[in-house]
């Protein structure tokens, strides 16, 4: 690669103050502070298995809920990667992962094709995890996905953890984002579409 794949995003409303940088070809090195727990470890993993440096600080209204919080995370993290990417020269593009967590399988498959679509086929045994409202994860990935510019379909086959089922699907995300946005040295740097942009 000629150049680092790297972006850094702020994003400041009446209701949050986010900032994000990321390196994704990184270590899955990951500093995340967004006042919601769960959040935070699932963003730490979703660095970890994704490869990805990743630095996320928020602040927002979670004296009214978490909603406003868990949205704009997923906004600006979709946009760092988005920009990150630029005109996605060279990337895999496609990737579909297959993620087991104990009792819970889920698959994740995504297009970086720059039409953002979001197909979520999971449901949660808890309305909770931990303090977090599991109604948000849905609309954590939907903000990525519209963001990001990905084609994202996301369905829990079994699972019977509310912690396990979001896990797999931030996992099968992490991997496979990992492997769509890897550079694939057959493609000599080319746009992956025969229309010549993504």
């Amino acid at each position: 690669m000629d150049q680092a794949r790297t972006a850094k995003i702020a994003r400041k409303t009446g209701e949050t103050d986010v900032t994000v940088s990321l390196t994704l070809d990184g270590e899955g090195k990951a500093d995340i502070n967004t006042g919601i727990g769960f959040l935070d470890h699932m963003l730490d993993l979703f660095a970890r298995h994704a490869l990805i440096d990743l630095d996320v600080k928020a602040q927002g209204d979670l004296h009214v809920d978490f909603h406003h919080t868990a949205e704009d995370v997923g906004i600006v993290i979709g946009q760092a990667v988005r920009e990150a990417l630029g005109e996605r020269r060279g990337i895999a593009r496609y990737a579909t992962v297959h993620l087991p967590m104990d009792e819970t399988l889920s698959r994740v498959a995504l297009d970086v094709s720059g039409r953002p679509f979001l197909v979520w086929r999971v449901d949660f045994t808890a309305e909770k995890i931990g303090t977090m409202d599991t109604e948000l994860v849905r609309e954590w990935f939907q903000a990525f996905a519209q963001n990001a510019g990905i084609t994202l379909h996301v369905e829990c086959f079994y699972g019977v953890n509310s912690h396990h089922i979001a896990e797999s699907c931030f996992k099968g995300l992490a991997r496979a984002l990992r492997a769509a946005i890897a550079i694939d040295p057959r493609e000599a740097g080319r746009i992956p579409s025969t229309k010549g942009s993504l």
